[in-house]
């Protein structure tokens, strides 16, 4: 095996990958592609349509605070200083795309992996990296592929709760699978808290958990730094095709309950309800385009300046 990545990989870590939650040790956080200056041009060469830049309220949870906005004249090592002082997060995608070391490191993860959990096939592999501020929150939403956060800089507490209602209701995950609504409309209450796993992510630690498992995250009062890495399998593709298969007769045809076949002829029909209705282009995704109403700027309070509202589009 080439030099490890992970540092605490156990033979039980095998059985419980992709099951139950596993929070390892790793050594990507002492690699120079995370440093300020390897950041800062990170931050220069990516282009528009592959990054976000949020602001939302730190103090409560209010999904509806978060905005969205941009970097404009700025050089890396500023936008990196509006992090430190502001309430903001950058989102980078897809920096694999940009940078080969950092598509050198996704491909290393994912043998790694392979190499350490038998049967482990996956594809579709894509890594993005967030710079947060201090204080600052990812609000509780589920992702569609199967997802691990690599924590590199600073310190954030996870919460991961079951991929079951009522923290997922199945059709609202149905209709984050078909587009129709965002990864953060899920349904939150404070209660919920009482049910999650809380885990404090340091440098150098990773966390995984099960498939659509809806989680939020709140950083200390530090600089984070840390990327995803996401996947498919087939497993993992059969449980999008009975998700989206679902909501498509969920809305077309008023099922209240439709069910979740794992195999059999339930499943396949599934699957091609779910290819043919996405190659007929009759999928109602929600729209492309999103608000832009502040820019970026380490000389304002919380490193946001307000600017006249104007549409983007991806």
């Amino acid at each position: 095996m080439r030099h490890a990545i992970f540092t605490d990989f156990e033979p039980c870590h095998a059985d419980l990958f992709g099951r139950h939650n596993v929070n390892l040790g790793h050594r990507l956080h002492e690699s120079e592609l995370f440093s300020d200056a390897s950041l800062a041009r990170l931050i220069e060469r990516t282009p528009r349509n592959s990054y976000h830049v949020n602001t939302m309220d730190v103090t409560t949870h209010d999904p509806r605070s978060r905005r969205e906005g941009v970097i404009d004249g700025l050089s890396g090592a500023e936008a990196l200083e509006a992090v430190r002082k502001g309430h903001i997060w950058i989102l980078l995608q897809q920096p694999n795309e940009i940078e080969g070391a950092y598509g050198d490191m996704l491909r290393e993860v994912y043998a790694e992996i392979e190499e350490r959990v038998p049967g482990f096939k996956s594809y579709k592999h894509r890594m993005s990296i967030l710079i947060s501020s201090p204080n600052v929150q990812v609000y509780y939403h589920a992702d569609v592929p199967g997802q691990t956060l690599w924590q590199v800089r600073g310190t954030k507490r996870v919460y991961v709760y079951p991929n079951t209602a009522p923290f997922l209701p199945q059709a609202n995950i149905e209709k984050i699978v078909l587009g129709e609504a965002h990864e953060i409309s899920l349904p939150y209450a404070p209660w919920y808290d009482a049910y999650a796993e809380v885990i404090d992510l340091e440098p150098g630690r990773m966390l995984h958990w099960p498939l659509n498992c809806p989680h939020r995250i709140v950083n200390a009062n530090c600089l984070n730094v840390s990327f995803t890495t996401e996947h498919m399998t087939d497993e993992l593709r059969n449980a999008y095709a009975v998700n989206y298969a679902n909501g498509v007769l969920r809305r077309t045809l008023g099922w209240e309950n439709p069910a979740r076949p794992a195999s059999g002829a339930g499943l396949y029909a599934r699957l091609g309800l779910a290819a043919v209705h996405k190659y007929l282009g009759l999928q109602a995704r929600r729209r492309s385009g999103f608000k832009i109403d502040f820019k970026v700027d380490p000389a304002a309070p919380f490193s946001v300046r307000n600017v006249p509202a104007f549409e983007l589009r991806k």
